[in-house]
């Protein structure tokens, strides 16, 4: 498991004789081969607040479809709250172009090629959920395919290209 710690959030709680300080930790969990969870967590010390994190994000793990292992099948938006995200699939050796939590997302999930864009908010637990909004539309051929019954070669017959070549491109996707 990939573990990447995205924030840690000191917060204060004033009480008569002073202020008590707490903290939030954003976690970030993967497998780097299609899985990924985010967690928050809270407590009076950062180790025990990473720890209640960590175990949220495993508790709520969800699996992406990629593209040849890694890049995503297609293009996304997503959005929560005023962060709004897109996504794009990237030819080999592109890496991950992607800012702060939206970088530790696709690490933990094993994308190694992904053009990203944020815009709206920087706020961190904004920008990951709008992430996982647009992780949880990809979809891959072969599932679409399963879904409407048909092959993915017959998908993937494109206007003009020939049988053989949906046949070896169906091939490779369904790898």
């Amino acid at each position: 498991m990939i573990e990447k710690l995205v924030h840690i959030n000191r917060v204060s709680k004033t009480v008569k004789g002073g202020k008590r300080f707490g903290f939030a930790a954003l976690v970030v969990v993967g497998d780097g081969q299609g899985r990924v969870g985010f967690g928050k967590g809270k407590a009076r010390e950062v180790p025990e607040a990473i720890s209640k994190a960590t175990a949220a994000a495993r508790k709520k793990m969800i699996r992406v479809a990629l593209k040849e292992g890694r890049t995503l099948h297609h293009d996304g938006k997503g959005h929560f709250g005023a962060g709004k995200v897109t996504v794009r699939t990237a030819p080999p050796g592109t890496g991950i172009i992607a800012g702060g939590p939206m970088r530790a997302v696709f690490e933990s999930l094993g994308v190694a090629d992904v053009v990203t864009k944020s815009v709206g908010t920087s706020n961190p637990y904004n920008m990951i959920r709008a992430t996982f909004d647009a992780l949880q539309d990809q979809t891959s051929p072969k599932s679409v395919a399963q879904r409407r019954g048909k092959k993915v070669a017959d998908l993937l017959g494109r206007g003009g290209a020939s049988a053989a070549e949906a046949e070896a491109d169906a091939a490779a996707i369904a790898e």
